[in-house]
C-alpha cells in the first residue's frame, strides 16, 4: 500500500482568492511547488482534497474547475512537481443535497484511498482550516494544521501545527525517516 499526503488546495497550495474562477488567478504560495516536489521525490502520492461550493452556487462550472485543475497540474509539471489526483466536493450545504464528500466528512479521502490503494495510517492531511484537520482525523490520517487567518478551535488537536506547506513537509519528512 502506498502512503499519501492529502492537501487542501486554497490557502495551502495556492493563494485563497475567495472563489477561484479563472486559471489567471492561480498563484502558488511560497515554497509550495518545492514542497510538492519533495513529497514526489520521497515516494508519497500527493492528492488534493478540496471543497468547491462555488460550483453549487453557479459561480463556476465543472468545466471551469477542470480547466483550473489542469492549469495547476501544468504549472507544477513545468517545475518538475506533480499532483497525483484531485478530488473535489461541488456541493454546498444550503444549496445541495447532503453529501459524504464535503469536508470535514472524510468521503474524498476514503475514495482516494480505495482508488489509489493507500495506507491511511501512514498518510497525512494538510490544510489551513479546522475542517481539513477534522477530515484527516476522521479518515485515520495524521493531520497538520497550517497557521492561517482562520481561528483554530481550542479543542482541535492536530498532530502538528506548521507555518506553511514547506514547514509541514519538513515535519512529514522527519517523522517518516524516524519510522
Amino acid at each position: 500500500m502506498a502512503r499519501a499526503v492529502f492537501l487542501d488546495r486554497d490557502g495551502t497550495v495556492i493563494e485563497d482568492v475567495g472563489y477561484l474562477q479563472s486559471p489567471s488567478e492561480i498563484k502558488f504560495l511560497p515554497g509550495a511547488i518545492e514542497a510538492i516536489k519533495k513529497l514526489n521525490n520521497h515516494g508519497f502520492k500527493v492528492i488534493v482534497i478540496t471543497n468547491q461550493s462555488g460550483i453549487a452556487r453557479k459561480m463556476l462550472s465543472e468545466k471551469d474547475f477542470k480547466m483550473i485543475t489542469g492549469e495547476i497540474d501544468r504549472l507544477l509539471a513545468k517545475s518538475g512537481a506533480k499532483i497525483d489526483a484531485t478530488y473535489h466536493c461541488p456541493h454546498h450545504p444550503k444549496q445541495s443535497e447532503p453529501c459524504e464528500c464535503r469536508k470535514p466528512s472524510p468521503g474524498m479521502i476514503l475514495k482516494a484511498a480505495k482508488e489509489h490503494n493507500l495506507d491511511l495510517k501512514s498518510s497525512f492531511m494538510v490544510g489551513d482550516k479546522d475542517l481539513d484537520v477534522e477530515c484527516g482525523q476522521r479518515a485515520g490520517t495524521k493531520s497538520i494544521r497550517l497557521i492561517s487567518e482562520y481561528e483554530m478551535k481550542k479543542d482541535l488537536a492536530p498532530d502538528h501545527i506548521a507555518k506553511d506547506l514547506p514547514q509541514a513537509v519538513e515535519w512529514i519528512m522527519a517523522l517518516s525517516s524516524n519510522g
